[in-house]
C-alpha cells in the first residue's frame, strides 16, 4: 500500500539508494520519502540499513548508487556541511554537546555573533533565548549545560539543530534515557516543530512511542525496503513481523519459569537496604531458578539497589545474604567470587570496550579474576570466545572484530558472554535491552529465561513494563526507593503495573 501524500511534494526524496562495503550490500536500491510537517519513523532490526540511510541523508556516507533530492532538486551530499546547507540536521542518541559550556554557547557553537573580532556575549545569549523560546523551553541560556538533566540536554541539542534554517530534523533514539514526563515534553516540542512545517525522521525501538507520535512508518529489512505504512492501519505484531521476517508463532516467547515457592531458596537477598536518599529500607530476595523483575520509575532507586547487591556500592544500612549466609560485599571482585555479576545500564561506558576485539571483551573478566600471573593461553581464549559467540549467536561471528563495530544487540550479547564465562549463580541485569531492536530484545529475553531454567537467580531491571512482565515470574515494585510490594507477574497487566509504580509512596 502506498501511504504517501498525493498533494504535497517531499522535502527529501531518495531513489534507488545503494551502499556497498566490499562485497556486502548494506543498502539495496532503497526508496524513501519524507514530507514537510510529518513525523516519520524508520523501523528495522539492527543491521537493517537504518543507520546507513541516515548517514547518506546527513552527508556522512556517499551512496554507491541512487539519487537524493531536496525540495525536488537533485543534490550531492558529500559531507555533513552539505546536509546542513540543505537544511538537514540531526540529533543522535549520544549527545555531542560540551557540558562545560553554557546552554547558549552549545546552541550557537561555531556560529557565535562577534563584535570587533570577539564574541558578543549579549547577542549570543539573546539569540539562544530566542531559539529556546521558539520551542517553548524555559531554560536559562547562561547556565552551564552540565547542571541540567539528560532530558534538558537533549532539548538543547534540538535547539542547536533548529537554530539554523532547518527543513529536516533527524532524531536518533532521543528517548532511550528519558522518563515518561520527559518523553511527553520532547513530544510537545516535536509537535510544535511539526506545526511549523519541519519534517522529522524519528528513530526509536519503543513501539508505543512510534505509534503515538508518528504519521508514517518505513520498514527496512536486510538493507531492503519492505514498505511504508500508516500506524493506524498496521497492527504492532504485524509491524514486528515485517521488521523481522518471522511469524507471530516464531516470535512467541515461551512461558517464563513459575514463581518461586516459599521453599525455593534465595541465593541473594537484601534486607533493610538504605543508600543515601535513593534507597530506603528496601528488601528483596533473588530466588534460585527464577527471574525477578524490578519495576520503578526513573529515580526510584533501581540502579542504586542493583549496585549494592553486586558489591559496587556499600549500603548505609541493611544486610545482604548470599546462599543464606550473612555477607559483606565490599567490591565487585568479592561479589564475583561469590557468583554474583552485574550488567550495567550503560554498556558503552561501563561495559563494552569498543576498541578491543570481541574475543578480548568476552575473556576480559575471566582473565581479571585469574590475575596477571595466570594468563589464559591464546588457544583457550579463542576456544572460550568462539563457544560463546556460537552459544549466543553473536553476529558477525568474528572474534577478532572490534566490539564497537557490532550492533547494540550484539554488543549486549558480548557483555553477557563476558559475565556468563565467569559461571555465575546470580545475574543482575540493568536495562539489558535498552537501545536495541525488537529481534535482539526477543533473543535476550529468551536467553534470560533459559538461564533461569538452568538454575540462575536473575534480577531483571527495565523501564519497559511490558518487557518486565514478559520475562519475569515475580515483579518487585520500587517506589521512592522502597520495595513496596512483590507480586506474581501473571497477576499484573502493563496498566496495573504502571498504576502501582506511579502510585504515591504514602498511598495504601
Amino acid at each position: 500500500m502506498d501511504s504517501r501524500p498525493k498533494t504535497v511534494a517531499p522535502v527529501i526524496e531518495v531513489t534507488g539508494a545503494t551502499v556497498r562495503f566490499g562485497a556486502e550490500t548494506v543498502l539495496d536500491a532503497v526508496d524513501f520519502r519524507l514530507f514537510p510537517g510529518e513525523v516519520h519513523s524508520l523501523m528495522g532490526e539492527n543491521g537493517a540499513g537504518k543507520s546507513t540511510l541516515i548517514k547518506a541523508i546527513t552527508g556522512a556516507l556517499r551512496l554507491d548508487a541512487g539519487v537524493v533530492r531536496v525540495t525536488g532538486e537533485r543534490v550531492r551530499l558529500n559531507s555533513p556541511a552539505d546536509a546542513l546547507a540543505a537544511g538537514i540536521s540531526a540529533v543522535y542518541q549520544e549527545i555531542d554537546l560540551l557540558p562545560n559550556l553554557t546552554v547558549a554557547e552549545n546552541i550557537l557553537l561555531g556560529r557565535e555573533p562577534r563584535r570587533f573580532g570577539a564574541i558578543d556575549w549579549r547577542r549570543l545569549n539573546a539569540r539562544a533565548a530566542e531559539v529556546l523560546a521558539e520551542l517553548g523551553l524555559d531554560i536559562d541560556p547562561r547556565s552551564t549545560l552540565v547542571r541540567h538533566s539528560l532530558a534538558v540536554q537533549q532539548l538543547v541539542a534540538i535547539a542547536r539543530a533548529i537554530s539554523v534554517d532547518v527543513r529536516v530534523l533527524i532524531l536518533d533514539e532521543p528517548t532511550s534515557s528519558l522518563d515518561l514526563d520527559e518523553v511527553a515534553e520532547l513530544f510537545r516540542v516535536m509537535r510544535d516543530l511539526q506545526q511549523r512545517g519541519v519534517a522529522i525522521l524519528f528513530v526509536s525501538h519503543f513501539l508505543d512511542q512510534v505509534y503515538e507520535i508518528c504519521d508514517r512508518i518505513t520498514v527496512l529489512r536486510g538493507g531492503r525496503l519492505i514498505g511504508e505504512y500508516v500506524p493506524a492501519e498496521l497492527l504492532r505484531i504485524d509491524l514486528v513481523e515485517k521488521m523481522l521476517g518471522r511469524t507471530t508463532e516464531e516470535l512467541q516467547l515461551r512461558q517464563a519459569v513459575e514463581p518461586a515457592s516459599a521453599e525455593t531458596p534465595a541465593y541473594v537477598s537484601g534486607a533493610g537496604i538504605t543508600v543515601g536518599t535513593a534507597v530506603s529500607d528496601a528488601s528483596l530476595a533473588m530466588s534460585e531458578g527464577e527471574v525477578l523483575g524490578l519495576a520503578g520509575l526513573l529515580g526510584s532507586g533501581r540502579t542504586e539497589l542493583a549496585r549494592v547487591l553486586t558489591g559496587i556500592d556499600r549500603p548505609d544500612a541493611g544486610s545482604i545474604r548470599v546462599a543464606g549466609v550473612p555477607t559483606v560485599l565490599g567490591s565487585p571482585r568479592q561479589a564475583i567470587a561469590r557468583g554474583i555479576v552485574y550488567s550495567s545500564e550503560n554498556r558503552r561506558t561501563e561495559g563494552i570496550i569498543g576498541d578491543l576485539s570481541v574475543e578480548d571483551n568476552i575473556t576480559l573478566a575471566l582473565q581479571a579474576e585469574r590475575g596477571v600471573f595466570q594468563l589464559l593461553g591464546r588457544a583457550r581464549r579463542r576456544e572460550l570466545a568462539t563457544s560463546w559467540i556460537e552459544a549466543l549467536d553473536i553476529r558477525p561471528a568474528d572474534p577478532d572484530r572490534p566490539a564497537r563495530t557490532l550492533s547494540g544487540g550484539n554488543q549486549q550479547k558480548v557483555l553477557l558472554a563476558r559475565l556468563l564465562a565467569l559461571s555465575p549463580r546470580a545475574l543482575v541485569l540493568d536495562e539489558p535491552t535498552r537501545g536495541i531492536d525488537v529481534g535482539a530484545k526477543i533473543e535476550i529475553q529468551r536467553l534470560v529465561a533459559d538461564l533461569a531454567d538452568n538454575g540462575l537467580s536473575v534480577l531483571f531491571i527495565s523501564a519497559e513494563l511490558e518487557e518486565v512482565l514478559r520475562v519475569s515470574s515475580r515483579v518487585a515494585v520500587l517506589r521512592a526507593g522502597r520495595v513496596a510490594e512483590i507480586l506474581p507477574a501473571e497477576a499484573l497487566t502493563v496498566d496495573s503495573l504502571l498504576a502501582r509504580v506511579a502510585r504515591p509512596e504514602d498511598t495504601p
